[in-house]
């Protein structure tokens, strides 16, 4: 239960950017400790954990978690298995602790700029799901969650593993913003009625299904597209992987483009677009590690 409650399928949002990270850092130059890169993304993968779980923490003290509410049954862990969601409070805050002491680890090599930046991660891990009005409750999560998970984690990553604050980071990370922001979108517009009868104000409850479906979509080939312009822009050596990614891609955006994002294809747009995240991603970190290394492609 604590695994289902951590939400491995959602570990790709941590990951990812991470990924991303250490390919920016080797593309400008930097040595990259695996030691220090490990403690980065075990911080990445922990606070993610804990946000999964303070969630279904919140959501069943809450009651807005039922058995007839919930499609799959991991996606409500507390209510399904009758557990106590005071043991979940405390699994969620020891993983903030244990985030908190790989952190020790990267403030003793990199100073406490990671620091700063790590706290405001964790503060608005609380604040996703904890208050009298959460983050979750409000049409922010999205940006919110991209913004975090996608930007402030990366850029922090990267800080830690370079000691360079580069503001370029940011410009580069926008693909990650987007793919992230777009997993709390789809989870929002699949859940419209669930969310509606807890009250909540979610960004795809105020565009209503019609026009939170089209905004993934522009938002879905929107990131391939700005993947594409900042490889062919900053990292020139790595467009040979381009048309790799656009082709391993063409399936995965046709199932996207044609899903409803219901209630009842819940089960299907999950998965969906988490490997969107992971092809996307994966594709872009290899572009950036390719024009790292230099290599040249003749064509036949």
């Amino acid at each position: 239960m604590a695994v289902q409650l951590a939400a491995p399928h959602t570990w790709p949002a941590a990951i990812m950017p991470i990924m991303l990270a250490i390919a920016f850092a080797i593309a400008g130059g930097h040595t990259v400790a695996t030691p220090l890169a490990l403690a980065v993304l075990g911080i990445g993968v922990l606070l993610q954990s804990a946000a999964n779980t303070l969630n279904d923490y919140y959501d069943c003290v809450k009651e807005t978690d039922d058995e007839d509410a919930c499609v799959d049954p991991t996606d409500a862990v507390l209510v399904y298995n009758n557990v106590d969601p005071r043991a979940a409070l405390r699994l969620a805050m020891g993983m903030v602790v244990a985030a908190f002491v790989l952190g020790a680890y990267v403030i003793f090599h990199a100073g406490l700029i990671p620091l700063g930046l790590g706290v405001v991660g964790a503060a608005f891990v609380v604040a996703y799901s904890a208050g009298r009005t959460p983050l979750s409750y409000l049409p922010l999560g999205e940006v919110v969650s991209g913004v975090v998970m996608g930007g402030i984690m990366p850029f922090a990553a990267y800080q830690a593993l370079t000691l360079d604050l580069n503001g370029a980071v940011w410009l580069w990370c926008l693909p990650s913003m987007l793919l992230i922001g777009l997993i709390m979108l789809v989870n929002n517009t699949s859940d419209i009625e669930r969310d509606t009868r807890a009250q909540r104000s979610t960004l795809a409850i105020l565009l209503g299904r019609s026009r939170a479906v089209l905004l993934y979509r522009l938002v879905t080939m929107g990131s391939l597209a700005l993947v594409c312009a900042i490889v062919a822009a900053w990292f020139p050596g790595g467009t040979v992987m381009l048309p790799f990614m656009v082709l391993a891609a063409i399936p995965l955006l046709q199932a996207m483009m044609r899903n409803p994002l219901t209630a009842e294809r819940r089960l299907q747009s999950m998965p969906q677009v988490l490997n969107a995240n992971i092809l996307i991603g994966a594709f872009y970190a290899v572009a950036v590690l390719v024009h790292a290394s230099g290599l040249t492609v003749t064509a036949l």
